[in-house]
């Protein structure tokens, strides 16, 4: 039986495809976290449903509803914000990554 042996040169190939590959797919996940989740229906649903609630609140002159009604206006912010945070930070990571596999590539082929 004999064994294959790997050269460095295939395996850091290997290595600077998966890389890519691996930040390719990370970049694209932030991307549509941004798009899709950022202005999704379901904020603008929540955003619209609180600005009702506010208006019944002064209406009927109920503290506590506006009270509510502004404390979930401003998880409802945070949510946005962390939403935002997660997308950038895939974006970031994965275009490093897809950097990285990019020299790695451009390492081979000097060597």
């Amino acid at each position: 039986m004999t064994m294959t042996v790997f050269d460095i040169a295939r395996v850091l190939s290997a290595m600077a495809s998966g890389l890519f590959l691996i930040g390719l797919i990370t970049f694209a996940t932030g991307v549509a976290i941004l798009i899709i989740r950022t202005i999704g229906r379901d904020t603008r649903a929540i955003s619209k449903s609180i600005v009702h609630l506010t208006q019944k609140g002064i209406a009927d002159d109920l503290s506590g509803l506006v009270d509510n009604a502004s404390n979930l206006m401003a998880a409802t912010s945070n949510l946005i914000q962390t939403t935002k945070g997660i997308g950038v930070f895939l974006i970031i990571s994965g275009s490093l990554f897809m950097i990285f596999g990019i020299v790695l590539t451009l390492y081979i082929g000097l060597n």
